[in-house]
């Protein structure tokens, strides 16, 4: 015989299981917990959204999309330097974003991982003398173009951070704010900044009073001071007003 929907045999209908309401289970799920849980979901969400273009480009067919960025246009010395990242299909590696909003440490673990991730990878860098001799945003075209033309195999399609270029070995398209919006461009950025941190904390063991490790070169204030004391080094822009005035200041 049935027994009706309110006996006991029925009791769990319209309920939930036993082991999801049991106090132990629930008392389990502490505050940071939760906190963690949110944090992967807005970061879940967060890569959805930057990977969007890409996934667009991978539905009308393009297969290999590179992400190109630049690191060092606004200094006063060392090079500016470009790289551009091939991304698997279908990569997300959580926290990769616009360099600049990375922390140092976490810049090195993230470009140990896109270089393990990418299809291909290739970071250039242009010199002082070059900026100075051909300007910077023409060094800045020059580090780019490099950086794909060096890639294995050249990609289908190049996104590139808001700057146009001619010459490259596949069409390009120039995306403002291009590291907030694509996550090859964000990967790019995070190689080519890890790159020249690098680069720029070897220039500052030759040359330690300019303290190169520590502002990369930007005209942060104890830079300028270096520059009144010292003068320029062989590394800075000579074309750059920030350092001419304190040259011809010297020479006189």
């Amino acid at each position: 015989m049935e027994r009706p929907l309110g006996s006991r045999s029925g009791e769990t209908i319209g309920r939930r299981p036993r082991s999801c309401t049991r106090r132990g289970l629930v008392e389990t799920r502490s505050g940071d917990d939760v906190a963690t849980l949110a944090q992967l979901m807005a970061e879940t969400y967060r890569l959805s959204l930057v990977r969007g273009l890409e996934e667009r480009l991978y539905l009308a067919g393009y297969g290999r999309v590179a992400g190109v960025d630049e690191v060092g246009r606004g200094c006063l010395a060392g090079p500016v330097v470009a790289a551009a990242v091939v991304p698997r299909p279908g990569s997300a590696i959580p926290g990769v974003d616009d360099s600049k909003k990375v922390s140092p440490a976490a810049r090195e673990r993230m470009a140990e991982l896109i270089r393990r991730d990418a299809l291909a990878y290739s970071v250039v860098a242009v010199p002082a003398a070059t900026i100075d001799r051909i300007n910077i945003l023409e060094a800045t075209r020059q580090a780019m173009l490099e950086a794909l033309w060096n890639l294995d195999g050249p990609p289908d399609l190049a996104l590139v951070d808001a700057v146009s270029l001619k010459g490259a070995p596949c069409p390009t398209l120039s995306v403002i704010r291009g590291d907030l919006m694509s996550y090859a461009i964000a990967s790019a950025s995070i190689l080519a900044k890890v790159e020249r941190d690098r680069m720029m904390r070897e220039l500052s063991i030759s040359y330690p009073q300019y303290g190169f490790a520590d502002h990369k070169g930007y005209s942060a204030p104890h830079h300028l001071e270096a520059l009144v004391e010292f003068g320029p080094t062989p590394h800075h822009r000579l074309t750059f007003r920030s350092v001419v005035p304190r040259l011809a200041g010297r020479s006189g």
